[in-house]
């Protein structure tokens, strides 16, 4: 007896945002409202550009409202793979990229001052087996040069100092990584870039972008539109109006519960340092406390196969409770889903195809990396040098 939408959304109900008529034209137009779009509107925007976001859905509606609020550096490949594609020059600064999205969503959301309940938490990463738990202490002692990070190790004798569970092997804690809540953090976009002056028309679907002397027609449900620039920021959502895009993106859905509301006393038990927390199976599953630390809300896939988010609840129950045995009597309150935009390569993508830009492909690290590249994007269209990036 849950409610099938996000728990993110009762704090914060979907946007209400006034209508606009479609504009004749724009010098941008940005397509998709989620992180990526709205920090690229904002920076365009605040930089002189007139910039309209369209929509298919309501603002921010899917992975930008639906994700697990975890905030971490997570380039998926390793420096060794990464150096056997392009070098060990070009595998650290791809690398770097990762740790400086980390610090600057801190440091952004300090500078706009946005409330969204952003906490470098720090994050637990348990080792589901005693050989994994060996592989991590080995990739403690073999960080790259120019890449350490702050990682400490915790043992099995140690472990409940980070989590009420016997299930792992011990893991490591990575100091640096946050949380925040993820449709806060998108409702606060949202305002800011509206009172930059950006144009925002939802439930407006682009059906066909055509190209005629250099300048871009967009066919959407409302009418169309003409734009000098165009930016397409739909991710895990990319469809077919964009085939070169959607070839390359592959949409995985993720699903989540979030617990009822716990006993008093219980949480502080079972994630005592309200670390975010992540493992080592292969079978990903990523957790935390919510940030009024009442419930716990739980993520992951039910299997390799299940894309029917009503037969993931048990699957994801289960693997909650055999983490956490204190909760098999714990009701679940909110069951959800929503899209990662995963790519080949395991790499997030931005640049510029046949004149469209684009960044997207964050493979399950959104809330850092989309931000960090929607704005660098902006500011490469506002032709600032800050919006460089080793990824283009």
């Amino acid at each position: 007896n849950y409610k099938n939408t996000p728990y993110w959304w009762e704090k914060t109900p979907r946007p209400i945002i006034k209508e606009i008529d479609l504009p004749e034209e724009t010098e941008v137009a940005v397509i998709g409202s989620g992180y990526t779009g709205l920090c690229t509107a904002i920076q365009t925007s605040r930089n002189g550009l007139s910039t309209v976001v369209l929509d298919a859905q309501d603002a921010g509606w899917g992975g930008s409202s639906r994700n697990g609020g975890q905030v971490s550096t997570s380039l998926k490949p390793s420096f060794k793979e990464l150096s056997h594609k392009y070098g060990e020059e070009r595998a650290r600064e791809l690398l770097k990229e990762g740790i400086n999205a980390l610090k600057w969503i801190g440091d952004f959301i300090q500078e706009e001052k946005i409330d969204c309940d952003f906490k470098r938490t720090g994050r637990f990463y348990g080792a589901h087996s005693l050989s994994q738990f060996k592989q991590l202490e080995k990739k403690i002692r073999e960080q790259p040069e120019g890449l350490q990070m702050d990682v400490n190790l915790v043992s099995k004798s140690q472990q409940h100092t980070e989590i009420g569970s016997d299930f792992y092997h011990g893991g490591i804690v990575y100091p640096y990584h946050a949380s925040l809540d993820p449709a806060k953090f998108h409702q606060e976009l949202l305002e800011r870039a509206l009172s930059s002056g950006v144009q925002i028309k939802t439930l407006c679907a682009v059906n066909k972008i055509v190209k005629k002397r250099g300048i871009f027609q967009l066919q959407t449900e409302a009418g169309t539109m003409t734009a000098r620039e165009v930016v397409v920021a739909t991710n895990g959502y990319t469809g077919t109006v964009t085939p070169w895009l959607k070839r390359r993106i592959i949409p995985i859905g993720s699903y989540i519960i979030a617990t009822e509301t716990l006993e008093e006393g219980l949480i502080d038990e079972l994630i005592p340092k309200d670390r975010v927390i992540t493992d080592t199976r292969k079978l990903v599953v990523y957790y935390r406390a919510s940030p009024d630390r009442k419930r716990i809300l739980f993520g992951g896939r039910a299997s390799l196969n299940e894309t029917d988010p009503e037969k993931c609840v048990k699957p994801l129950y289960k693997q909650l409770t055999k983490i956490f045995p204190q909760l098999t009597k714990t009701k679940v309150s909110h069951s959800w889903m929503g899209f990662v935009g995963f790519t080949f390569d395991h790499m997030p993508h931005t640049g510029n195809q046949d004149g469209v830009h684009y960044a997207m492909g964050y493979c399950g690290s959104g809330v850092s990396l989309s931000s960090y590249f929607g704005t660098k994007l902006g500011q490469r269209l506002a032709g600032l040098p800050e919006g460089n990036t080793v990824l283009t």
